[in-house]
Order: structure tokens, then sequence, then C-alpha cells
């Protein structure tokens, strides 16, 4: 059966992104709820909340923003909403979540008073410890504070983004005076006193304003509050005509820093006509809408609790998850990486299996006379990448290394310039990607001259060449020596460095578009194979699905009868369950301790089952706008163990929420049943 165009159409089968994005914040907000994770670790989650939502604001509704001031009515192709109705929704929502978050946040103050530690102000402090506070301000906060007054000879100043600031009224004679005064970033948010029974936190703004009269000698303080500014980081980088995109993304990154503010918080006070008077004339000078401005009842950024839990976390280690040791066979001590995969692919699923096997796959490489050339595509490394070490010392040593190096990851551009130029100063060969598309591709390959003639072995992944993140995020990859893979990836990589048409590979699937044509081959053959056979199945585990084709061609197959199970952590456009239109497919999302970051599509097929694993979601910007890869796994034997991972996400109970057909995630309770928790298990296991 075919989905009809005039259904197509029709807004009530869609989900719109920005909100489904709104709909999983809320889930990751909601496990600071959730009695199953240590104290520690709910502050955690609503300080990734906060993070989350300034990324959020600093994208995704700058963006709609944009399209609002300069007129562009071009309406999301789900619900079909203009730019204007999307950002009323979208803070409709958000003033509802960040109510909740500082609800939450309430309550954890209280849960850690049980603990014998409180979050307090400068006015509650005995005179002992205010004198401490006050010899914290000036040794520890002072020297850093640069107040700025404003009148006609000095002008409203720059309000960073992200950074908090004060507002400060004041009064001289018979006239008043307004300041701002930046904390800045560099400064320690929080400040403790320890007591013999307890320990007592303190706020650096709340230290500057109960001694700003050392600031303002000879002004009377009126009033002061605290405020934040989120400013546009949509910026787009113009590639055309730049023959040295790495200078391009520099400058970039400085006109970042002064993007259109976008989103102003506040936090609360008892109002009275002089406030109100200031946060209009804030709102004046920033040109935010009253849409855009959020009162808090609590600190502004609660992603200070990540500092908070590494500053107390040794002080009581039963409020945080025990700590955690990723599989790491003896086998890797004893024998080569290259020696195993000769024999048989390699499977790994971070961070329950180790990740310092692909270091070694790099590591041992660059050891290797044999070693004639090493590629790699770099997306999101850390500060201190042994990996990329280990390529630097590959290029001094002779061994031929390219590297595409992403400069156009987000948030991440000043690292991998920084990373680029190093590898370039070694003697690599840098590529800075494809242009007008991102390369998100995760994909090493190394080649060698063994006795035998020339061979090649690759890694695939789903996730970045990033140790530091791959203890904290769900990620899957294989090592192969597989001729044909290997093939493939060599191939790929010549495409990249050369000018060549999109090679034909032999088993990859690479974006712009080719990846999605696969998928939608595969979901067509599972629809014929299931009017055979009545037995189609497919699962998909992904971060996000958006792609309207994508999200059409589900539909269709459901209709057909096909059953679908998704799993999607993040964004989900479809709606299941709807009669008539998704009845057979299902949807959950699972948040929990690590980051569900892999991307597995599995097809049927009567049997012969194609198994996917993918660095690509299934989002429009990832099939069309990205160089992506996505890969079969072919030994049987790795294929029925993921598969059997698969179904352990599809019955766990404990952190999993299941969306129903009017577009709300519940989360699910073992009730009666057993007590099903997938990543506590893989830990286990």
């Amino acid at each position: 059966m075919q989905v009809h165009d005039d259904l197509l159409d029709n807004p009530d089968y869609f989900q719109n992104r920005e909100l489904s994005w709104l709909d999983f914040n809320a889930r990751v907000i909601e496990e600071a709820d959730d009695k199953t994770n240590p104290l520690f670790e709910q502050l955690k989650f609503l300080a990734i909340g906060s993070s989350n939502l300034d990324e959020f604001y600093k994208v995704r509704v700058a963006g709609l923003q944009d399209q609002q001031v300069m007129g562009v009515d071009e309406a999301d192709t789900k619900k079909q909403w203009l730019p204007k109705k999307q950002l009323q929704e979208i803070t409709k929502k958000n003033q509802k979540q960040v109510k909740r978050q500082y609800t939450l946040f309430e309550t954890k103050k209280k849960e850690l008073k049980e603990h014998a530690i409180a979050f307090t102000k400068v006015t509650n402090l005995s005179d002992c410890d205010k004198a401490h506070a006050k010899r914290l301000f000036t040794s520890d906060i002072a020297p850093a504070i640069t107040p700025y007054g404003i009148d006609a000879y000095r002008p409203f100043p720059h309000v960073s983004d992200g950074v908090l600031h004060l507002f400060v009224r004041l009064r001289k004679t018979d006239s008043t005076y307004s300041a701002i005064v930046p904390i800045p970033k560099r400064l320690k948010r929080i400040f403790s006193i320890k007591k013999a029974d307890k320990r007592l936190l303190l706020f650096s703004e709340d230290i500057v304003q109960s001694f700003l009269s050392d600031l303002f000698h000879g002004y009377q303080l009126i009033h002061s509050f605290a405020f934040r500014v989120t400013r546009n980081a949509d910026i787009e980088i113009q590639e055309e005509g730049a023959e040295d995109l790495l200078s391009r993304i520099e400058d970039y990154l400085e006109k970042r820093k002064n993007g259109r503010a976008v989103r102003l918080e506040i936090e609360e006070h008892q109002m009275n006509k002089s406030i109100e008077q200031d946060i209009a004339y804030l709102k004046k000078e920033l040109t935010v809408k009253q849409r855009d401005i959020y009162f808090l009842k609590g600190p502004l950024d609660l992603t200070f609790l990540h500092d908070v839990v590494d500053t107390l976390d040794s002080a009581d280690l039963n409020l945080s998850f025990k700590s955690f040791t990723p599989f790491y066979p003896n086998l890797y001590h004893r024998k080569s990486i290259y020696d195993l995969v000769k024999h048989q692919d390699m499977f790994f699923y971070h961070p329950f299996d180790s990740f310092q096997p692909i270091i070694q796959f790099i590591e041992q490489a660059v050891s290797d006379e044999q070693t004639i050339a090493i590629k790699q595509t770099l997306y999101r490394v850390s500060h201190h990448s042994p990996l990329v070490q280990a390529l630097e010392r590959a290029a001094k040593k002779g061994i031929q290394v390219t590297v595409l190096v992403e400069l156009k990851a987000r948030f991440d551009e000043a690292n991998n310039v920084h990373w680029a130029k190093k590898l370039e100063e070694a003697g690599a060969h840098i590529l800075y990607g494809v242009k007008g598309l991102k390369t998100h591709t995760k994909a090493t390959l190394v080649i060698k001259k063994e006795p035998s003639g020339f061979a090649r072995y690759a890694h695939l992944g789903t996730g970045n060449y990033n140790e530091k993140t791959a203890t904290l995020y769900t990620d899957m990859g294989i090592v192969t020596a597989n001729k044909k893979i290997t093939q493939d990836v060599f191939d790929f990589f010549n495409y990249l460095s050369g000018y060549n048409e999109q090679p034909a590979y032999h088993y990859l699937h690479v974006s712009p578009f080719d990846i999605r044509d696969a998928f939608i081959e595969n979901i067509e053959k599972e629809i014929s194979l299931h009017k055979q056979f009545q037995n189609g199945h497919i699962i998909a585990k992904m971060n996000s699905l958006t792609d309207k084709k994508m999200l059409v061609k589900l539909y269709e197959a459901s209709q057909a009868g096909v059953k679908i199970e998704l799993i999607v952590r993040g964004i989900c456009c479809l709606i299941p369950g709807i009669p008539g239109i998704s009845e057979n497919i299902t949807v959950r999302s699972v948040i929990g301790r690590f980051l569900e970051h892999n991307r597995v599509y599995y097809f049927y097929h009567n049997g012969s089952e194609n198994l996917y694993l993918s660095s690509a979601d299934m989002m429009t910007r990832n099939m069309i706008k990205r160089v992506e890869i996505a890969f079969p796994v072919l030994d049987t034997s790795l294929k029925n163990h993921i598969i059997s991972i698969l179904t352990l996400y599809l019955y766990d109970n404990v952190k999993a929420w299941t969306l129903n057909n009017k577009g709300l995630y519940t989360k699910l309770k073992p009730g009666g049943d057993k007590p099903v928790h997938a990543q506590k298990e893989l830990m286990q296991l």
C-alpha cells in the first residue's frame, strides 16, 4: 500500500524538529529525578540539560530568528510552520521545561543538605564566615573584575556570549547611574567553605554582589541582578573563493564571538519599577524580544554543577556512579591487532570495549617498518589526542600520512585548526574537507608492504576518534582486512584527496545521497519480501530521525505490514501508532549513563539479514549535506552479536522512554517484569 500524496502533506503525521529536540532535552533533565542515578549524577544531568539548551539557542533558535529578521517565510517540511510560529511554540514549551529544571534543582539542594552540603549566600553566613568571604573576594575575585559604567562617555559595553554579568544601579546625591560588571569565565564559579560538620558553597556572583561597594567607592548601591546573554553561533562560513580555508575558519571564529543576542537570562528578583526599567533597557540595548527573556528562580547557567561534582566527588564516592573499566582482553597485550584481524574482522562497542585497541591500530602501524601510508578522517578529537600525536610521529618517520581534518565541526573548529597546523608542520598531507559539505565520516586506512605484497587494513566506526568521548558515548566500529572493503576505503580516500567522481564501491554507501538511496532500496526490498513471506522486520538505532523521504518510506513499510522498531535517542519527527499510517512502528528513546551515539540499521530480508553501521543519522543534513559512510557487517557472528545488542535495548524497561501516537513520551517502568537496564547489563557482560 502506497502512502497517498495528500497524507504526506498532512502535518498531523509529523513532529516539528525543534519541539522534538526539546522533548529530548526534557528526557535528559528528568534523569535528575531518577533515583537509580546517584545524586551527583543527577546534578550532572541538570548541567547537561543547560549545556544542551545553550547550543540549541546558539544554533537552531538563532537560525529561526535570522529567518524571521530577514523576512524569510519558509515553512518547516513537517508541521508546515513558519519561523514565527516555531519560535512561539519553542518558547511555550521551553518556559515550562526550564521551570521544571529549576524545580528539580531546588529539590537537589535539599538532598545535598542531607549530606552536609549547602548552597548559601554571603548574607546568611556567620560574621566569621563573612570575613572569609571578604578575603576570597579581595584575593581571588576582585583583581580580575573590571566594572563598566554607562554614560555619554562610556557606551554600553559588549556583553560576551555565555558570560555572567551583573547589572548594577547606583546613586550619588540626586542622580542614579548604571554599570555592568562581567564575571570572567576563567574565575571559579563556586567557592567552598569547609566547616567541621558541613561544606558551604558560595557563588562567585553572590560574593561580588555582596562587596560591590568596594568596586564603586562613593556611590550608594540601589540594586543589582545577574544576567547572561546567549549569542548567535550559526554564522555561515563562506567557502566560495576561499583559497585558504584555514584562515577563513579563523576569521569565522572571531566573528562568532560577536553574534547577535538570541536569549537573555535574568536571575529572578523581587520586581520593582526601577528593576523593570533596567530590564527594559537591557532588552533594548541587546535587541532581544520579550519572547526570548527567561526569568530564572535560581543561579544562571546550571553547567556549574559539573564543577560542583568535580570539587566534591572525593568527599563521598557513594554519590557518583561506581567506576567502570572497559573490557580490554589480555590477547591485545600479546598480539598485534594486525595479526588478529588477518583471521577475522574485529568488532568494538565503546565504552564497554576499550578504545585502546583503536589507538594501538595507529601506534602499531607507526612502529612497523612495513607501513607505507596511513589515512584518516578527523572530526572531533581531544586536546591531547594520542592518535594525532601518533600521526605526527608517522609523518616525521617518512610514512605517507593523509589526514582530512574537518574544520567546520561546530564548536571544535579552533581545536581542529590547531591540530591541522601541527600535522602539517610534521609533514602530513592535510585535507580540509569537501567544498560545501562537512566530512563526518569515521574512517582509517593503513597500507603495508608485506612479504606477500601490499596489504590494506581499515577501521570504520560510528563515533569520533576521541579517546575521551569514547568513555562517555556508545559507539560501534570494526577493524577489517577484507579486501573489498579495504579497497572501498582506499577508493574513498582517493576520492577525497584527488579530483574523482564518486567511485563505484563494492560495499560502502557514501553520502551525499547514496546512503539514503541504499536505505530506501533496503526498505523497498523488505516490503517486497514481506508481501511474499509476511515476516518483514526493520530495526534502526540512531540519534535523530528527521529526513522526510525516510519518514515517508518508513510509513509506507508500516502500511505494508512490516514490523519496524526504532530506537531514536533524540529528535524523532515520525509519529508511531497512527491507525492506517504507522500502526506497525514503535519508537523508543534510551537516556542513560552513556550517551547513545551509535547508528545501526537492520533489515531482515527473509533471513538474509542486512546490517549496517554508519556515521550518519536519518537526517537530511546527513543524507545530502555531509560526507558519511554506511558500511555492512559481513561476519555472521559479529552480525548476530550486534542484533543481540539491539534486542537488549528493545527490552530495556529502566532507561527507555516510548513515544505514543499523540507525540508524547512516557518513561517505562519494570512493574511486574524483570528490570532490564541495557547499559548496565552491557557493563556487566
